[in-house]
């Protein structure tokens, strides 16, 4: 039996079961006319209705309480109506190949959770959501849309969303007289001047920067893949120049290489082995309670090249909410979907941010939550909002190796920019049309 946590008032919603009398009035007796006897055949008793249940799969999260808290909400929406039983899978380990494989053959949950892929377009995973989340359509960010969004259908909805910003230690750039850095020939020279004998400027992972092999290419105005068209998108000349510039800070001895716990872990920035790091958003809140306010976040700074689009850049990531289309229940696995994260606020904010922290995707439950009404937390999200983006949904592993091969290349090997990106190109390109064929 799975522990519980106690109920909460998340959801401000009570079920009122009211019983129905009837008021006959008062009135003396008339003398009955005597009727011809009729035999009466005796009704079967009626039986119970059944509830239907709905396998709703989760992968492992590592927060504390949110496996319990999966299990309460499933419980809640039970008790609540006659129809449906919820019943909870709870997946460690290899969860996208257990789901990949039920959903192949066909015995896959009626709800799971996952990033828009093309398969779930093709092979009939995912049933279109366009009816239940349509009515709200404003409140979510368009970059959150675009993830759930292909042929013109939305085919999931947004559970959660992770994002990246550069955390500055604030009294470090105060000493040293630096202004926050509002463009990246900026946060080079920040990372110089703040580099010292006991600490490096910047930190952006072990690997010495593989994070901004997308940051870089977004900063430029690069996304990948044109989704109007369906066509890639890469510019080379821009995103070669992009990455030039990623070469330089990587061989200029300004970061941190060989830290104790790598960029998702906010141990480097926190114990001044660094003035800056890129992390995400769900360090904010150790970060915090570590250094208290010494600290401030924006996006990646804009790159600025020749034929390029300069801006803030930054990853949405996070899981999405399906319905398979091969449920024998799918309008009632569509009203839990729109129950859980149509309906109620309460609950995506508890989901958000009572064990990890995340941003809220509807926009209405991020202002009705106290910790993104100000500061840091604030900033992060209206910047997700504004820069969060991905290469999307027909954007494949193989696309990905393709693209993460020329970077180091380019980056770490010192071969030659355009070269290195215009074999990605060629190799994105084929995987690209074999999807669409």
């Amino acid at each position: 039996m799975v522990r519980m946590f106690a109920r909460r008032e998340f959801l401000k919603l009570s079920v009122l079961v009211a019983g129905t009398g009837v008021l006959v009035s008062c009135a003396p007796k008339a003398t009955p006319t005597p009727q011809p006897k009729v035999e009466k055949a005796t009704a079967a008793p009626k039986a119970p209705t059944e509830k239907i249940t709905l396998q709703h799969w989760y992968h492992e999260y590592g927060e504390a309480g949110c496996q319990e808290a999966v299990y309460r909400i499933a419980e809640e929406y039970t008790n609540m109506q006659d129809e449906v039983k919820v019943e909870v899978t709870w997946t460690p380990g290899a969860y996208a190949d257990k789901l990949n494989t039920a959903l192949a053959a066909g015995t896959g949950p009626d709800v799971y959770e996952h990033q828009l892929r093309y398969d779930h377009v093709r092979n009939k995973w995912a049933v279109e959501l366009d009816d239940i989340i349509n009515p709200v359509k404003d409140d979510f960010a368009e970059s959150v849309l675009a993830q759930s969004t292909l042929e013109g259908h939305l085919w999931s909805i947004r559970m959660l969303i992770d994002t990246g910003v550069v955390y500055y230690r604030k009294s470090m750039l105060d000493e040293a007289g630096i202004s926050e850095p509002q463009t990246f020939s900026e946060l080079f020279e920040a990372a110089k001047k703040l580099t010292t004998e006991r600490r490096k400027g910047l930190f952006v992972g072990n690997d010495g920067g593989g994070i901004m092999q997308n940051q870089m290419a977004g900063a430029v105005g690069v996304r990948f893949v044109d989704y109007d068209a369906m066509v890639l998108d890469f510019n080379p000349p821009v995103l070669a120049a992009a990455w030039e510039k990623a070469r330089e800070l990587h061989h200029a001895g300004y970061l941190l290489i060989g830290s104790p716990t790598d960029w998702w872990d906010p141990g480097a920035f926190t114990q001044g082995l660094c003035a800056m790091c890129w992390g995400g958003l769900w360090m904010m809140p150790e970060v915090e309670r570590r250094i208290g306010d010494d600290f401030f976040v924006n996006a990646w700074p804009p790159v600025h090249v020749e034929g390029g689009t300069p801006q803030y850049s930054t990853f949405l990531g996070g899981w999405q909410q399906f319905v398979n289309a091969q449920s024998e229940h799918v309008s009632e696995a569509k009203e839990l979907v729109k129950w859980m994260w149509i309906d109620n606020t309460d609950w995506q904010n508890e989901w958000n941010t009572a064990y990890g922290f995340h941003v809220p995707p509807r926009k209405t439950a991020k202002e009705a939550n106290e910790k993104y009404r100000e500061g840091n937390p604030k900033i992060a999200a209206e910047a997700m909002e504004k820069y969060g983006w991905d290469q999307g949904p027909m954007w494949n592993s193989a696309m990905g190796t393709a693209l993460g091969d020329a970077y180091w290349h380019v980056v770490r090997d010192k071969e030659d920019a355009a070269t290195e990106i215009q074999t990605a190109y060629d190799k994105c390109k084929q995987e690209l049309e074999g999807q669409l064929k």
